[in-house]
């Protein structure tokens, strides 16, 4: 069982549609005891980092999800606020992975980062398993993870930043999985059968 949380994310309902067509088994909470029970968790995320953190303390699930040893995905936001602290608003967030999330330069180039572009890895890892390297995912993010040693997969907006990262459980990706047709599905799926 996969535990889905709940947090008030924009995406939850499009993270489900797509795990409804994996035919995957998932319980969609908020409740601390329901997500240290799940074999795995995603933690999907659209909006903004602060109000996700408030809103994720005053769930009382911060500690479930930093200290889960279950293999666990952050989406978009999710993988962000896996991150010791984002520019955005000056957010502490639950420093699973020690890196500052930053703002694209709109200077430079469009903010929000919106469409598709291509994710590309040096080394497989096993939730890219049967994705092509250079293949493109859909994205939606103003913020992002720079290069990291945990980096999996990174893509090019200006700058080369992490499109994908893994430390020991868990796993994030910048990108929408649940917003890239089948090639997001193929992600999810390993993700769900493989990690």
């Amino acid at each position: 069982m996969i535990a889905l949380i709940d947090y008030g994310a924009g995406n939850l309902k499009s993270v489900a549609n797509a795990l409804d067509d994996l035919n995957a088994e998932y319980i969609i909470t908020d409740n601390s005891e329901e997500i240290n029970s799940a074999e795995k968790i995603i933690f999907p995320g659209v909006g903004e980092a602060t109000s996700a953190m408030i809103k994720l303390k005053e769930k009382n699930i911060v500690e479930s999800i930093k200290s889960t040893q279950k293999p666990l995905l952050g989406i978009c936001l999710g993988m962000q606020l896996l991150a010791t602290f984002s520019e955005e608003r000056n957010t502490k967030c639950l420093d699973v992975i020690k890196v500052v999330v930053k703002q694209f330069d709109s200077s430079k180039v469009k903010v929000p980062h919106m469409g598709w572009n291509k994710v590309e890895y040096k080394n497989q890892n096993k939730l890219f398993t049967k994705i092509e390297n250079g293949a493109t995912f859909y994205f939606a993010n103003s913020y992002y993870v720079p290069i990291t040693e945990y980096t999996i997969a990174s893509t090019e907006y200006d700058i080369v930043f992490s499109s994908s990262i893994n430390k020991n459980n868990f796993y994030g990706v910048q990108f929408h999985p649940e917003k890239s047709g089948e090639i997001g599905l193929q992600l999810l799926k390993n993700f769900i059968e493989l990690c």
